[in-house]
């Protein structure tokens, strides 16, 4: 079953490399949806796909990449959306 959750990433993620290596991330799971910079410092993280790889990712979302240091990571479900690629913003 096709799932959708939205993530506010919070902590050093911004100007880490954190948008382009979740998209890589997304991408090798097969997730589609977004990343993008949020002007209180976070990153918002939207991904469709199963529920196992949206777990999977969420995981990674709590280490991201080297450069980050991730403090939080808020997970909601929302409604489904059919999206071509997963793109940063």
């Amino acid at each position: 079953m096709l799932e959708a959750r939205r993530f506010i990433v919070s902590g050093r993620v911004q100007g880490v490399w954190f948008r382009d290596s979740t998209r890589r991330k997304a991408l090798e799971l097969g997730i589609t949806g977004h990343a993008v910079n949020l002007d209180n410092g976070n990153v918002e993280v939207l991904a469709c796909g199963s529920g196992e790889r949206l777990q999977q990712l969420e995981r990674w979302l709590h280490e991201g990449p080297p450069l980050a240091a991730v403090e939080r990571v808020d997970a909601t479900d929302v409604p489904y959306q059919e999206l071509a690629d997963f793109r940063v913003g």
